[in-house]
């Protein structure tokens, strides 16, 4: 299985010695090798046939923001949609549901920050039979109205389309961040304490048992099923 990973952020300066870029907390959340390409700077596959797989990271960048490399990856994305396995995460999830019908918008709900918690709302047969989740979430922009192909399988107060499984295409996303260990999500909140609310209890919440390496199975599962999903 031939997975690439598209780069669309990186941790902020000082950040990315002590724990690496985001291609490598995926490969070892996921176990699995991977291609990546800092799609940021201009980097996309030559053809969207070139891997069997690609995910998309998250981004310090919206969906709306006026950069060239965005609507070049929409247009990847649309391209390789029902061609290759695609996974969301965070911006990810976002600018898939950006390119496949939906709506991201800066949330009025503010910052989604800590240790969340997402009641799982429809389960798919790479999944757990778990009430609910809790992964890291780092995020002020939303999806505010869902693809019209896409089930929603996660949701929570705060965050009501935190999770889509595509009807037709095989294709998830999430909203928050199962690749972020808690000391690389302590230290990212401790970078951004003067904007986000609260950051002593964001940092405190992290300290709960997490279900990273449960959600990383998910979507390991989904990449390397041997039928189509």
């Amino acid at each position: 299985m031939r997975l690439a990973i598209l780069e669309t952020g990186a941790p902020p300066p000082g950040l990315e010695e002590r724990f690496g870029r985001y291609p490598e907390m995926f490969e070892a959340l996921l176990g699995l090798d991977a291609r990546s390409y800092d799609v940021a700077a201009g980097a996309l596959p030559a053809d969207v046939g070139r891997h069997d797989a690609y995910l998309i990271t998250g981004s310090a960048a919206g969906v709306y923001d006026d950069l060239p490399w965005i609507p070049r990856l929409i247009t990847f994305l649309r391209a390789a949609g029902g061609q290759a396995r695609l996974v969301g995460i965070c911006f990810g999830h976002q600018i898939m549901a950006e390119a496949f019908g939906g709506r991201v918008e800066k949330s009025e709900r503010g910052w989604g920050v800590g240790l969340q918690s997402y009641p799982i709302v429809q389960h798919e047969a790479w999944m757990d039979p778990v009430p609910l989740v809790a992964a890291p979430a780092s995020h002020q922009d939303q999806v505010v109205r869902a693809p019209p192909e896409a089930d929603l399988i996660l949701s929570s107060l705060f965050t009501p389309y935190a999770g889509f499984a595509w009807r037709d295409r095989p294709a998830i996303s999430f909203q928050f961040h199962p690749e972020f260990a808690p000391d690389y999500a302590k230290a990212l909140y401790e970078c951004r304490r003067e904007r986000i609310p609260d950051a002593d209890a964001a940092v405190a919440s992290l300290d709960a048992p997490n279900d990273n390496a449960r959600v990383g199975e998910w979507i390991r599962r989904f990449l390397t099923a041997p039928q189509p999903l």
